[in-house]
């Protein structure tokens, strides 16, 4: 049988490399979306291709251009001829204090947060139902409480938490559609968060403990390869961070 294909956004680094590398070692082929980390993507590409040939490959696209959205698709098609699963990680993530939010703003936090994952599974659909195959939307545990300062991003993550039900619907019974929603797991490389207030998120959360990628990634294996009679369902992976009211 041919391996199922998933195409993994913002897979090079971080969160999405994680989940990359867990998905090849549960026998996918995992297509590796970057925008920028071509050398990342490549060094992820080789090294999983070392532990089974042309099972990885790296396609690059800004998905803030959305006509590039669909040309991702069939690229990936045409490498691996088909398309098992969709796996939307990429993101911004930056504050916008209210008052300053601005069209450049906008057109990034959202684009990346819901109108790509939108319109790339839309793209991927007819493969997915053809397949039937499940999308993975990586959300965020402030979809549903928003952070202080972060208002453009908490929307922007709260609209895919419900373009995830709805497309559940949608491309029911076909394709199955779920979330994952990560608290304190890896943070901003740019410093936007100062060690008092991660020890202080860190303490909200009845674990007491940062996660880790891997912990995504294993709900993320979950979701997509394994749950299959969940559809419509997010599932925070926050240390309960969000039942510590």
């Amino acid at each position: 049988m041919t391996a199922p294909v998933v195409l993994v956004t913002g897979a090079a680094r971080r969160v999405g490399a994680a989940i990359a590398r867990h998905l090849h070692a549960a026998g996918c082929h995992i297509a590796v979306h970057y925008r920028s980390s071509a050398t990342d993507a490549d060094a992820l590409c080789e090294t999983l291709n070392a532990q089974r040939a042309g099972s990885a490959a790296t396609f690059r696209a800004d998905l803030l251009d959305t006509a590039e959205l669909p040309r991702l698709i069939d690229a990936v098609v045409a490498r691996f001829g088909r398309l098992d699963g969709l796996v939307n990680n990429a993101s911004s993530f930056f504050p916008t204090a209210l008052g300053h939010i601005d069209e450049a703003a906008w057109a990034d936090l959202v684009g990346s947060n819901l109108k790509a994952p939108l319109l790339l599974s839309q793209a991927a659909a007819p493969h997915l139902k053809a397949a039937r195959g499940a999308i993975v939307n990586i959300i965020d545990v402030h979809a549903e409480r928003p952070l202080a300062g972060y208002p453009l991003y908490s929307a922007a993550k709260a609209g895919l938490l419900g373009a995830t039900r709805a497309l559940a619907i949608e491309l029911a019974p076909e394709v199955r559609v779920n979330g994952v929603s990560p608290g304190a797991i890896i943070w901003p490389e740019d410093g936007q968060f100062p060690s008092a207030e991660r020890e202080a998120i860190v303490q909200h959360t009845l674990l007491k403990r940062e996660g880790s990628p891997d912990d995504i990634a294993v709900a993320v294996r979950f979701l997509l390869r394994e749950a299959h009679y969940v559809t419509g369902q997010v599932l925070a992976v926050d240390g309960g961070r969000t039942a510590h009211l």
